[in-house]
């Protein structure tokens, strides 16, 4: 197969559909109205990692020069205007949702973001005390003269450029950063001492937006001088740190430093109102060194993604109905969990199923007295971490605790950082993963002595060790006491720790080495069966797909007439259904009210099918650049749940799906006539606590 840059898609541009995605999910009347508001401001909080990320390194590629093209050919200088292209429609979209659409759907129900204006006097007043107690004393107005340097403007942060007349100096400029550290949005009236919020007789929540309230007092900043005019502004900067890892004697001390450097990353992206007038806006431009293409005007409130704080208030008429994940009925037995798998493997289906059987695991590893070893792989942990204090527990125990522990887990570095200290405190051998590679497996490994020999079990994921994300992401986890599997795990850990990585296991697909390869085998195994018993199938759901060669196999086996069903919620570069060369590939992407997460991976085999679960999506980074882990279920009954109950109603979802077109666009699935409707969220919330029947 020649290859063609018109057969890929951009990595960038696919990404800014799954975003478009998330807005239409904001858009749809369906969702509870405080539900579509939190969709409103994901869509802007991945908007500003993209830019962080993404656009600060193809600024990076263009300052460079560098004239390598991806597989789809556009070079960095194409891919900047096209990002820009595609994404001013969605911001004037987001916008006009906001204004039109969410904001008078919230006033209906007594939820009403209100401008200063529109306050009477009395509710100003006390805004103004509240300004006096609470803000006052956390701002600093800085001042940009000869005499005064421009000031530095953080990531992110939200600022007012104020125009205004000294009575001495004449005409000047400042700056006052809105505080991140008070509420954006100011509930009215405003609280104070004794005074909860609301009247008794007063049913209704107003909220007013803090830079108005600070606008509206920034005579108290700049006692004596005229305010001629406030402008707000936001700034990103490039926050895609690169650690020398090689040059580095201590990679916590060199992960610490570039957690700081980000600080002073160049910008990015410039963020203003529309009505800023230019004198403002070439101060700006001149002090940030930004070009006129890095400069987004709104025409409503910056930095929408605080409107969350809108999402999280206590209606629940307006949220989607609770549910409580269940607890698989065998983990409500008195049985302990290791008898348990010595019997047989237990699958768990995050959120719907809890994710209390994985703490317990560890927790009663920590408390029996039979057990000597714990290992295990940590990446986004969380605050508040049971599964980090259950380590700790173990080591307590004088259990010997191996943890490796990612600190390079971005913007989860700090936090990963003082993980890092508590446990290295206490005394767990703590390692930060192989140089060069991030370690993104999931995986914990106890080693048990019984009867006189040593048993190991295993706990396998797809996603993090994290109780807060695995309420909202969905992920698939199996326990299991394998022996093979267990060795593997045992091997992993040892490379990890050690030296070396195996570049074959017994039943693992471990990157990097082996995975890509037994991936693009099992791909071209399916091809050959396929022409010989004419019932070739491949079914794949996963975060992404990029890399090339993945794509290109995926290709061949569609010409050959292998049936191949992808779910892909974000990025995507293949194209599906292009004629004489993707006809047979199907592609869908479901974004809904949890973020789909799993990767599953299933070939057909010849009838004698194959499923592996894991952390890898099909992405250069993940099979080349970190060391990963894919699982096998061989557990007949386990398989068949995971084919039939899981993967199947997945990829027939005619609900919340959106089908790929060829050209990268998507469009809603709907049901053919007479097709029941598949909803494959709200089937999994059904058949919570089931997976593992006895």
């Amino acid at each position: 197969m020649q290859a063609d840059s018109t057969m890929y898609l951009n990595r960038e541009l696919s990404w800014l559909e799954f975003n478009a995605r998330v807005l239409e999910e904001a858009q749809d009347t369906s969702h509870p109205l405080l539900e579509r508001v939190k969709f409103l401001s994901i869509f802007h909080t991945n908007l500003d990692e993209f830019f962080m990320i993404r656009v600060s390194g193809l600024r990076r590629q263009l300052n460079a020069g560098v004239l390598e093209a991806p597989p789809d050919g556009m070079t960095p200088a194409e891919q900047l205007t096209a990002i820009r292209q595609r994404l001013e429609p969605d911001l004037s979209a987001a916008m006009a949702l906001w204004e039109k659409d969410l904001m008078p759907a919230l006033s209906d129900h007594d939820i009403k973001i209100v401008t200063y204006e529109q306050l009477d006097e009395d509710k100003r007043k006390r805004l103004r005390r509240h300004f006096k107690k609470d803000v006052f004393p956390v701002l600093t107005p800085l001042a940009f003269d000869p005499g005064h340097p421009f000031p530095h403007i953080s990531n992110l942060s939200l600022n007012l450029a104020v125009d205004l007349r000294h009575p001495t100096l004449g005409q000047r400029f400042a700056r006052v950063k809105v505080p991140g550290s008070v509420a954006r949005l100011v509930r009215v009236p405003a609280p104070f001492e004794g005074y909860e919020g609301l009247d008794d007789d007063y049913h209704e929540v107003q909220f007013v937006w803090l830079e108005e309230v600070i606008t509206a007092n920034l005579d108290l900043l700049f006692p004596g001088t005229d305010i001629d005019s406030v402008h707000p502004f936001r700034i990103t900067r490039d926050a895609d740190v690169e650690i020398e890892e090689d040059e580095a004697s201590d990679l916590l001390v060199a992960v610490e430093e570039g957690i700081d450097a980000r600080r002073f990353g160049n910008t990015i992206r410039l963020e203003v109102h529309a009505n800023m007038p230019d004198h403002l806006r070439e101060i700006l431009v001149h002090n940030l060194d930004v070009a006129p293409f890095q400069i987004y005007e709104l025409t409503g409130p910056l930095g929408l993604s605080d409107v969350i704080e809108v999402a999280s208030i206590d209606r629940q008429d307006l949220k989607d109905p609770p549910f409580v994940p269940k607890v698989p009925p065998m983990f409500e037995l008195e049985e302990s969990v290791f008898s348990l798998l010595q019997r047989r493997d237990i699958f768990l289906y995050h959120p719907y199923d809890s994710f209390l059987p994985v703490v317990d695991f560890i927790r009663a590893a920590a408390h029996d007295p039979q057990v000597v070893t714990i290992k295990q792989t940590l990446y986004r942990v969380g605050g508040n971490s049971p599964i980090v204090e259950a380590l700790l527990e173990a080591r307590e125990n004088d259990k010997q605790v191996a943890v490796m522990l990612e600190l390079k887990a971005r913007f989860d570095e700090e936090n990963n950082i003082e993980w890092a200290r508590a446990l290295e405190q206490a005394g767990v051998h703590v390692v930060y993963g192989v140089a060069g590679l991030k370690t993104h497996a999931k995986m914990a490994l106890v080693v048990r002595k019984e009867a006189d020999a040593l048993r190991r079990y295993v706990h396998l994921s797809t996603g993090n060790y994290n109780v807060s994300t695995s309420r909202v992401y969905t992920d698939i986890g199996l326990l299991t006491s394998d022996p093979d599997i267990a060795k593997d795990v045992n091997e992993v850990f040892n490379s990890i720790t050690g030296y070396g990585v195996p570049k074959r296991f017994r039943k693992l697909l471990v990157a990097p080495g082996g995975m890509k390869d037994e991936l693009l085998g099992r791909i071209d195994r399916e091809i050959e069966l396929h022409k010989l018993n004419g019932n070739g199938y491949l079914g794949f759901k996963m975060n992404a797909l990029v890399d090339r060669d993945m794509i290109d196999a995926l290709y061949r086996a569609s010409q050959a007439g292998v049936i191949v069903d992808l779910q892909v919620r974000g990025i995507c570069c293949l194209r599906p259904g292009v004629e004489g060369l993707s006809d047979n590939i199907t592609v869908t992407s479901v974004v809904g009210r949890f973020l789909e997460h799993t990767r599953i991976y299933y070939f057909d085999n010849g009838g004698d099918s194959e499923i592996f679960l894991g952390s890898a999506d099909l992405m250069p980074r993940n099979l080349e650049a970190r060391v990963e882990v894919l699982f096998p279920i061989e557990d007949p009954r386990l398989k068949a749940i995971i084919l039939d109950e899981v993967l199947r109603y997945h990829l027939s979802d005619n609900t919340k799906a959106r089908l790929m077109r060829p050209d990268g666009t998507y469009v809603r699935r709907k049901a053919e006539e007479g097709e029941a409707l598949v909803d494959s969220q709200a089937y999994m919330l059904s058949r919570r606590g089931t997976w593992s029947p006895d």
